[in-house]
């Protein structure tokens, strides 16, 4: 055997040993049994409350700041099939006719918002998800992509996503959203090989989405984001390498490595699934293991938990700056105060609390249609809420919290900050560092954030099945 050889074996072995190592580690802090929040809210959509209605929405709008900029979330419910891994609000059609109706639904509750919108707010971030935004047909897109700019109008150096299904976009539909401003969009890949598809009920060639690729680019989009699954039914380490490799391939800017949520008692489409073909919990981190080490080999930087970046991506600058923020569409460097949900089920988000519209779209439309906002529940902030947000916010970013900021931001006493850092840090031992200053999570811990966010949290976890903390 040749040196060079025996070198390869010696640095391979002592790799899966210093892995096993770390899965004992994080064993032993209960990694692979926790089922935790993902934090893309605090608190969580659980603990959300009837309390906050139509009025606290207008008001809170009302209080935007004349002249600022606020992010917008448009929701499609509508697919033209449904994927049995998907856990996320949506109906199947295969007409036109109940998204025309929708769309016109959308329209009014635009209209409502400029309402009472305050004078010269302009847009940060506008982003179409679903659902399936791309079946929206041409005239469609050109319809609300105008009523909404007529409400507020992109500001300097906005963003404007789409989320596009390679299986339901064509040359016409990206030819109105180019028209519409999209300069940012993202598609799902979950996973490439055929027979992972077929048992999620997700088939999409790699060819698709190549063509979905090339015709993007195309159109002058200057960036582009891909989601990619682990933890699916019959994946290996080596599947999802190839997966990857063939994601890599169509260079997209961005890209948020999800672990798979299987919570059938959620969604019920997702019982369509075998779970005795889902991976182990230590599975599913050499999954993320595996992929990962293809993203950074590629050159991308490690943003948060579950994305990567290009370097001349927006938040690859966020994250080396300090100003990478989450919200309900993951990592962002959005700095908007306010994000506001237009569509059945979508949140917004004020300096004052949470508001949820109707999730059903028969409940949001009659609201709508009557003039008033379909709010169904939502949370009003107190103090304490605002300092563990940020904290839980900052761990999810950073992997740290500075207290000088908490200081400042929150006029929070040094005494009640060190108390919160001991009380967090004492079930994780050596995985975190403590100082008057600051707590920071180790690197060889980060697998564990979910979990050390989570002793942030002053709710009750029961009130809701959360997913796997890896």
């Amino acid at each position: 055997m040749s040196l060079l050889i025996c070198v390869k074996v010696g640095q391979r072995l002592l790799s899966i040993s210093r892995l096993m190592e770390t899965e004992s580690q994080l064993a032993q802090f209960g990694l692979f049994d926790a089922r935790v929040p993902r934090y893309t809210s605090y608190p969580t959509a659980p603990h959300f409350s009837p309390a906050v209605g139509a009025d606290d929405m207008a008001r809170w709008i009302g209080a935007i700041k004349p002249g600022s900029q606020i992010s917008l979330y448009l929701h499609v419910p509508f697919c033209r099939r449904l994927c049995w891994f998907c856990a996320c609000r949506t109906q199947g059609t295969m007409t036109d006719s109940p998204v025309r109706a929708y769309a016109e639904t959308l329209r009014a509750e635009i209209a409502l918002l400029k309402a009472h919108l305050p004078a010269d707010v302009t847009l940060s971030r506008l982003h179409w998800g679903g659902g399936t935004p791309t079946l929206l047909p041409p005239d469609m897109i050109d319809m609300l992509a105008a009523t909404i700019f007529d409400a507020v109008p992109l500001g300097p150096g906005a963003e404007f996503s789409v989320e596009i299904d390679p299986n339901e976009v064509d040359a016409p539909r990206l030819d109105a959203l180019a028209r519409a401003g999209m300069n940012r969009a993202s598609i799902g890949v979950q996973d490439f090989d055929p027979e992972i598809q077929q048992v999620i009920g997700r088939e999409q060639s790699y060819d698709v989405t190549r063509r979905a690729v090339d015709l993007i680019r195309a159109r002058g989009v200057r960036s582009l984001n891909a989601d990619i699954l682990y933890g699916l039914p019959h994946q290996t380490p080596d599947r999802i390498r190839a997966s990857v490799e063939q994601l890599l391939s169509l260079s997209p800017d961005r890209v948020a490595l999800y672990g798979y949520a299987h919570v059938p008692w959620m969604a019920r489409r997702q019982q369509m699934i075998p779970s005795d073909a889902l991976p182990t919990p230590i599975e599913r981190l050499a999954l993320f293991e595996a992929a990962r080490a293809l993203f950074l080999r590629d050159g991308y930087a490690e943003i948060g938990i579950d994305h990567f970046a290009r370097g001349e991506d927006g938040l690859g600058a966020a994250a080396h700056e300090g100003r990478l923020r989450r919200n309900f569409q993951g990592y962002t460097d959005d700095q908007a105060p306010v994000l506001v949900g237009i569509g059945a089920s979508a949140i917004s988000r004020f300096p004052q609390g949470y508001a949820q519209n109707a999730p059903g779209t028969a409940d949001h439309v009659k609201a709508i249609r009557a003039g008033r906002f379909s709010i169904s529940r939502g949370h009003v902030f107190s103090d304490e809420d605002r300092l563990r947000a940020r904290m839980i916010e900052a761990l999810m970013c950073d992997f740290a919290i500075e207290s000088a900021e908490l200081r400042q931001a929150f006029d929070a006493p040094q005494a009640e900050i060190e108390r919160l850092y001991q009380t967090a840090a004492a079930p994780f031992g050596d995985m975190v560092s403590v100082s008057p200053a600051r707590f920071a999570i180790k690197e060889r811990a980060r697998p564990l954030t979910r979990m050390i966010a989570r002793a942030f949290d002053a709710y009750d976890l029961s009130k809701a099945g959360h997913s796997s903390a890896v």
